[in-house]
């Protein structure tokens, strides 16, 4: 949320008036039209308002990525971790689909799907910085080209963040297959500490823990 508010503080300034780099010389109350138009401010240098396109368009999209890239790492831990070799975590039958060939596999697709979602914000992250890239200053009619990424980006994002609120609402944790998880060896650092608290300095715990472990 932090990134978003950063990113709306960024973007929330009005270029109407500023035209194409050399501005205007009536006497425009931009100030009025940027408040009738829902804009905290008013971008006051053309040059920076010209710049900007492309810019804003490719920050936004960043920021998307972010968010996406949450939901990516979340779909990649559950679709490991719900694997019948681990079995920490249930899926819910309407959020999976059957294997083609194997009667009794169940796909984790939509988790797939949302994983796969961060890619295609990033793509258009890169799509919005390419088309502005070696544009020479001033209005240039390629910078269009950056507003379908946006609406797209804004659409993937939302329709995504609501899929993963439902799969986890959903979701089931297998308590028993958590614990049988958590065997010996995963508290090895804590016998490291253990040993360091006795006055053993942490390199010599360090070896002497994993040489136990390492056998």
């Amino acid at each position: 949320m932090r990134l978003m508010d950063a990113v709306l503080g960024l973007v929330d300034q009005s270029p109407l008036g500023t035209v194409a780099v050399y501005g205007i010389l009536l006497k425009l109350d931009r100030g009025m039209t940027a408040r009738e138009l829902g804009f905290a401010r008013i971008q006051r240098n053309p040059i920076y308002a010209q710049m900007s396109r492309g810019k804003f368009e490719a920050t936004i999209l960043h920021s998307l990525s972010q968010i996406m890239l949450d939901i990516n790492k979340m779909s990649t831990d559950l679709i490991i971790f719900s694997m019948p070799e681990f079995g920490y975590f249930e899926l819910p039958d309407r959020f999976t689909t059957g294997s083609s060939i194997m009667p009794q596999k169940k796909n984790p697709d939509v988790l797939e799907l949302l994983r796969a979602k961060y890619s295609v914000i990033v793509s258009y992250e890169v799509q919005a910085k390419g088309i502005a890239g070696n544009l020479p200053t001033g209005y240039n009619r390629d910078i269009a080209l950056t507003k379908s990424p946006v609406i797209s980006g804004f659409q993937i994002t939302i329709e995504s963040l609501k899929v993963a609120a439902r799969l986890i609402r959903n979701i089931r944790v297998n308590k028993e297959n958590c614990r049988s998880g958590l065997t010996e060896e995963v508290y090895s650092t804590q016998r490291a500490y253990d040993l360091v608290k006795g006055g053993i300095p942490f390199r010599d715990a360090y070896k002497e823990v994993g040489k136990k472990y390492s056998q």
